[in-house]
């Protein structure tokens, strides 16, 4: 579905409508500001002259990347788009929308269970799911918002399988030993203490900005996310609404970041205190595990280690939903285990009160 530029600056669609006889007519349409406006206006012309989406599924993957583009974060999109292109296109992308089958969909599952790569090891479960998955989606997409009787790769079945729930934590012992090495770099140290007593995410720590800090109040604001995407810094909102907290913090972690912006050299109120990029911060990660003698945790196991001191620390799951930004549902079922077993002392105080009752009648 090609935009063209005019002399003009303006941008300009050329394209072909049916008429009522079922007759062709090319049509061009002139004077959009910018290329995506284009793009949208043509999409909703051929989806008007599509009967049953009798179109292929690569125009309609363009209207399905134009709709979610305003609705989804842009490296999110990005993911989508290099998925789609690189593992679905190739296959589909020639065939009608509403005339793919269970069968097509079979013959791609199994072009993809078939692949080894030069060391003959095939695509992880987790990865052929998440292909299937978006798949699916764009399917998905097609039968919600514009008609498609069904989902053909819904009907043929999933292949792989979800990612298992890893969570490997440091000990507050560990950390310690770690922190210990990582002083020798200034930015890295006040990194991972952020991390590691606050519970953030990666993207909300590179995020970070001095306006973020009330050193009075001893709070932290957290109120959005830093990305990389094709070589520019892009902020985004935070990953949910429940994201957007305000937490207090310890009274020496304050001190050590006001004292750590204070050194920092023009920093501006609303310039990024840490400016350094995740692959910085996973190598310094190895460096730092190796040297301390720890097991190596991945960046976000930092996080899986704050709620579980906070956990050990004996704080409900509510008060640590409320400091990382989850539901307090999420916290109950993902660290269910790292939670004291109290059935005993459940039971013991149900008697008790059931004690008391008989007590006051007798």
């Amino acid at each position: 579905m090609p935009a063209y530029k005019d002399k003009n600056g303006k941008w300009y669609v050329s394209y072909f409508k049916r008429k009522y006889t079922g007759e062709k007519k090319r049509t061009v349409k002139r004077g959009f500001k910018t290329k995506k406006e284009a793009e949208k206006f043509l999409a909703s012309e051929r989806l008007k002259d599509a009967k049953d989406l009798d179109m292929t599924f690569s125009d309609f993957v363009e209207i399905y990347i134009n709709d979610l583009s305003n609705r989804i974060k842009e490296n999110t999109m990005q993911t989508k788009i290099c998925l789609i292109n690189d593992k679905i296109l190739p296959y589909f992308k020639d065939l009608k929308m509403n005339e793919i089958s269970v069968s097509d969909v079979t013959q791609w599952q199994n072009e993809l269970l078939a692949y080894r790569n030069e060391n003959q090891e095939p695509f992880s479960p987790v990865y052929l799911k998440t292909i299937h998955n978006q798949l699916s989606a764009i399917f998905n997409h097609a039968c919600k918002r514009y008609g498609l009787a069904t989902n053909p790769a819904r009907n043929a079945g999933n292949m792989g399988k979800e990612r298992a729930k890893e969570m490997n934590f440091w000990t507050k012992e560990e950390y310690l030993k770690f922190s210990e090495i990582m002083m020798d770099k200034d930015c890295s140290y006040h990194a991972f203490e952020m991390l590691y007593w606050c519970g953030l995410r990666m993207g909300e720590l590179l995020a970070l900005t001095p306006s973020d800090f009330d050193f009075e109040k001893k709070t932290l604001r957290i109120n959005k996310s830093y990305q990389r995407i094709k070589g520019r810094d892009v902020i985004t909102d935070p990953k949910t609404v429940k994201s957007n907290r305000i937490i207090p913090i310890p009274v020496f972690l304050a001190e050590e970041m006001q004292d750590y912006i204070s050194r920092l050299y023009r920093i501006g109120k609303n310039d990024r205190i840490f400016p350094i990029t995740k692959s910085w911060l996973h190598h310094e990660m190895d460096r730092g595990s190796k040297e301390a003698g720890v097991k190596r945790i991945r960046i976000h196991d930092l996080r899986h280690s704050h709620v579980s001191l906070l956990i050990e620390m004996g704080f409900s799951a509510l008060a640590i939903a409320n400091r990382v930004g989850h539901e307090s549902i999420e916290i109950t079922y993902r660290y269910a285990h790292l939670f004291p077993a109290r059935g005993q002392e459940i039971a013991d105080k149900l008697e008790n009160e059931r004690e008391e009752v008989f007590s006051r009648v007798s």
